[in-house]
């Protein structure tokens, strides 16, 4: 069923037009792009968790041979209360987690996308203690997930369409016959002079 319904979406979206974000596997542009990005350390449990969430993502393609970008990522992980009973005790909480991260290009230090995420779920706090920090780290957990998936799928289309753009920019770039520089200079479009900060 899986196979059928992975078959029918992809025929969606070839007859619009559109191309599945990571057609071509392991050995697409966009995975082997997503592969050479680095991700530094990020403090806490919640960045560790983040971290890992990421370098799992990231890694689909394996190494590629040597990082291109590096994944800059800070969070905010805070505890709401959102029920509290008529003897003020919390009855229910809501954890968010939000990221604010840049994507540099290590050759040049340029930003290529400087964008936020995030995700947020809701905890019953029962009367073990245990229990309810176990509750806040499981949804610890699943907001680390769910917030580097996001992440990356801002990467994937950030790399895929600069990827786009350098692909025009060539065939933009007519090939100059062979002659003094002075007689044949060469010209580049406004497109072809370098990314654009997203």
């Amino acid at each position: 069923m899986r196979t059928l319904f992975a078959a029918f979406a992809f025929l969606m979206l070839s007859a619009f037009g559109l191309q599945p974000l990571y057609s071509g596997g392991a050995s697409s542009g966009v995975a082997q792009g997503l592969a050479s990005v680095d991700v530094p350390a990020i403090p806490g449990r919640d960045g560790w968790l983040v971290r890992n969430a990421l370098r799992e993502r990231l890694g689909a393609a394996g190494d590629v041979g040597g990082y291109r970008y590096r994944l800059d990522v800070r969070l905010d992980d805070a505890l709401e209360a959102l029920g509290v009973l008529d003897d003020d005790t919390i009855s229910r909480e809501l954890r968010i987690l939000r990221s604010r991260y840049q994507l540099v290009d290590l050759a040049t230090g340029e930003i290529l996308l400087d964008a936020t995420a995030g995700s947020d779920a809701g905890i019953d706090v029962v009367s073990s203690e245990y229990a309810t920090i176990a509750a806040e780290q499981r949804a610890l957990e699943n907001l680390a997930q769910e917030v580097a998936s996001r992440m990356v799928t801002r990467v994937a289309l950030t790399l895929r369409e600069r990827a786009r753009a350098s692909a025009q920019c060539r065939r933009n770039t007519p090939d100059l016959p062979a002659g003094p520089p002075a007689r044949h200079p060469r010209t580049r479009s406004s497109s072809c002079r370098g990314p654009s900060k997203l």
